[in-house]
């Protein structure tokens, strides 16, 4: 009777929760809309702007001090908050392309993914490469197509726009009543009524609405003609090329529901939330090398996708982001650490939102809960309870940029190095380092010019260490494949720097990709890879 009652009490769980990622190019407003979801549901009573002109705090997802200096989000967060008797989980990415990584990681432990588009702009660079990703993993992706407040293309452009481009069937969820100054509201083809919204103080607090039927006699009262006109018309459109919802479909990432609307003044947001919640894929199975392990398995496993220092820097805290895939989770319980092989006890585990945490007591298959992190962890790792199991690790991808990072203050030697140890280790930055011991400074490599900022950012602000960067002359990595005996057999290498990594794997840095292929040409046989998986 208890295994049944346990199994309900798990079943009853998973039901409840869903989990989305938000992805978009910088700017397309989703640290905003980020903040717009958490009003409705009740997690903040008032929403702050992100730029400081308007607001008089910085937005609750961009935590660091950076982030609120420059009003971009360049780390991942999560918040959790209940709407409507569900448990939402919300994984806030970095927009920024230099933290594509990062942003990566964080949709290993998403279910869902929700496209941010600016209306004003259509499909963006960061908005493509983000969603190949998100097709890679088959993610449900919901589209909100925000800014429909300002100057923007028109909705049937922006729909054509996502089939041709991203070959995605799109499902008009709310259509626009207008755009820029005239944009009134939205039409709910779920419930076929008519939702117009009154406009608050920059959307601090939730949209005043006027909720009426499409053939109310008093709709043309409340509507510009031309604009009922044009909303009937594009209804009629939409009705001959839209075809039935199919809830498979958009779950298996094949069709995507739009919504149009405003984050910043709230138009649509609720709406959304609504429709989101129906329509969104619940926790599900993930693969493992035992095979798909089901959310209402009763053991407990799960994976840590992020690791992050200095979260409070009161507290010089690490702390792992664990994603639960099965079971329940409960305070204090031991876990299988399937790298290792050691038990462990999960006795500090919290509840984030943002920079804030709680402890938690329980957690089921699709929270994401924080592990108190004494360098146990990498991102990849799984913990289980019972017959030992292991989730696919998360791969590191190929860097662009590279640099020495020089520390300026030799007294700071050990500050310096549990710095970069602990920034490596959470994925901030790849760290390699020279095969001549005489070289001890560390080789910076990244995606992006941001991220060397950031890490000597945080080196001074968390650490204390002035640092400076002595550029180098390589935009390709690869790994070797087959290791250091592989390397040894095909002698000298020209037009190439060899490094190692923080496995003490080499890898082959290159000026560019044509002494790349000329390596590859000259050594058909040396294996190199373009990605690296931390060690079985």
């Amino acid at each position: 009777m208890q295994i049944e009652s346990d199994l309900a009490e798990l079943g009853m769980e998973v039901d409840r929760r869903r989990n989305f990622a938000i992805i978009s190019h910088p700017d397309a407003g989703k640290t905003t809309l980020t903040e717009k979801l958490l009003l409705y549901g009740g997690a903040i009573q008032e929403a702050g702007a992100v730029k400081a002109k308007r607001s008089q705090r910085s937005a609750t997802s961009d935590w660091m001090e950076m982030e609120q200096q420059r009003g971009i989000s360049i780390t991942s967060t999560v918040m959790q908050f209940e709407y409507q008797k569900h448990l939402l989980n919300l994984l806030d990415t970095p927009g920024h392309q230099d933290f594509s990584e990062d942003t990566y990681r964080t949709l290993a432990a998403a279910d869902n993914a929700v496209m941010l588009i600016d209306a004003a702009k259509g499909l963006e660079t960061q908005t493509r490469k983000l969603f190949e990703v998100c097709r890679m993993r088959s993610l449900p992706i919901f589209t909100f197509v925000n800014k429909l407040d300002r100057p923007s293309m028109s909705p049937l452009e922006l729909i054509d726009e996502i089939e041709q481009e991203l070959g995605l069937t799109t499902y008009v969820v709310n259509w626009p009543i207008g755009t820029g100054d005239q944009f009134q509201g939205v039409y709910d083809r779920r419930q076929k009524i008519i939702h117009l919204f009154g406009r608050t103080s920059h959307g601090s607090k939730k949209a005043t609405k006027t909720v009426v039927a499409i053939d109310d006699p008093e709709i043309e009262s409340l509507i510009a003609p031309n604009l009922y006109a044009q909303l009937l018309e594009d209804l009629e459109l939409l009705d001959g090329i839209s075809g039935e919802l199919d809830l498979q479909a958009i779950h298996r990432g094949k069709v995507t529901p739009v919504f149009f609307g405003s984050a910043m003044n709230n138009f649509g947001v609720e709406l959304f939330l609504e429709a989101f919640l129906e329509y969104a894929l619940k926790p599900t199975t993930h693969h493992s090398d035992r095979g798909d392990i089901s959310p209402i398995h009763p053991e407990f496993s799960g994976f840590v996708f992020k690791l992050q220092a200095n979260m409070d820097p009161k507290h010089r805290d690490r702390i792992a982001f664990l994603r639960v895939c099965s079971g329940k989770f409960e305070k204090d319980m031991v876990v299988t650490h399937a790298r290792t092989g050691k038990q462990m006890r999960l006795s500090r585990p919290q509840k984030l939102f943002a920079q804030d945490r709680e402890t938690v007591e329980t957690a089921y298959a699709g929270d994401v809960v924080g592990l108190n992190n004494p360098g146990s962890f990498v991102i990849g790792d799984t913990v289980c309870v019972g017959s030992k199991l292991r989730y696919p690790n998360i791969p590191s991808f190929s860097p662009e940029l590279f640099a020495y990072l020089r520390n300026t203050d030799p007294t700071k030697y050990k500050s310096f190095n549990k710095g970069v140890s602990e920034l490596q280790e959470e994925g901030a930055v790849q760290i390699l380092n020279s095969t001549d011991e005489s070289k001890r400074d560390p080789v910076l490599a990244a995606v992006g010019q941001l991220q060397f900022e950031v890490v000597q950012f945080r080196l001074a602000q968390e650490y204390g260490v002035e640092t400076y960067l002595d550029m180098l002359p390589y935009s390709v990595a690869r790994w070797v494949v087959d290791g250091w005996d592989a390397l040894e057999k095909v002698g000298r290498l020209f037009n190439t720097f060899i490094v190692r990594d923080r496995w003490e794997r080499p890898v082959l840095l290159f000026k560019n990709q044509w002494n790349l292929e000329q390596v590859k040409s000259d050594h058909p046989d040396l294996a190199l890879s373009p990605i690296s998986l931390p060690p079985s």
